[in-house]
């Protein structure tokens, strides 16, 4: 079996924005919502809540740049861990809505990406999943697990990692 653009795609994100909600939850449960919705990792990167955006917009905009569909609209205004869980939850949907064939399809396509500076990028569909979308997918969710784990927010490895499910490996049998 080999692996398509969907399969490295749309299953990844949702495990993501899944795993994420799951973040959330754990936080609302030990912190103060109000200090951390705003709080980074240092005075020139993102806070928390931009994070989330950001998974969201890159999750999203590579499904419908992919597929060769519009991207629903999500203005940035989310001030709770309720309203972050819920974009979340319409990015998993719009996500689950996309045809596995068209996504396939989008990695043959030229994708460009306009900045509000009038600077861009363009790609071909494969690089702009494996090049530029996974690595941001990424490293904003990993911003957002390092600004709960920097705020003391109880969650670790295996919460990044939930999507994988409870492992209890057996030490080998010993040969006698």
């Amino acid at each position: 079996m080999s692996i398509t653009a969907y399969n490295a795609s749309v299953p990844v994100f949702i495990t993501v924005l899944t795993n994420m909600k799951a973040w959330l939850d754990k936080a609302a449960a030990q912190k103060d919502e109000a200090e951390l919705i705003e709080a980074r990792l240092a005075p020139d990167m993102y806070p928390l809540a931009k994070q989330v955006q950001l998974v969201s917009d890159s999750a999203k905009g590579c499904g419908a740049r992919l597929a060769g569909v519009e991207a629903p609209s999500m203005p940035d205004t989310e001030a709770s861990f309720a309203e972050l869980k819920d974009r979340c939850d319409k990015t998993i949907s719009f996500l689950e809505s996309l045809d596995p064939e068209a996504v396939e399809a989008g990695l043959s396509k030229q994708i460009e990406l306009k900045f509000p500076n009038g600077g861009g990028m363009r790609f071909d569909g494969l690089t702009y999943l494996n090049g530029f979308v996974l690595p941001n997918v990424y490293f904003h969710a990993s911003m957002l697990y390092a600004i709960l784990r920097a705020a003391g927010v109880d969650i670790g490895k295996l919460d990044f990692l939930a999507h994988l499910g409870p492992h209890v490996f057996a030490p080998p049998e010993s040969a006698e």
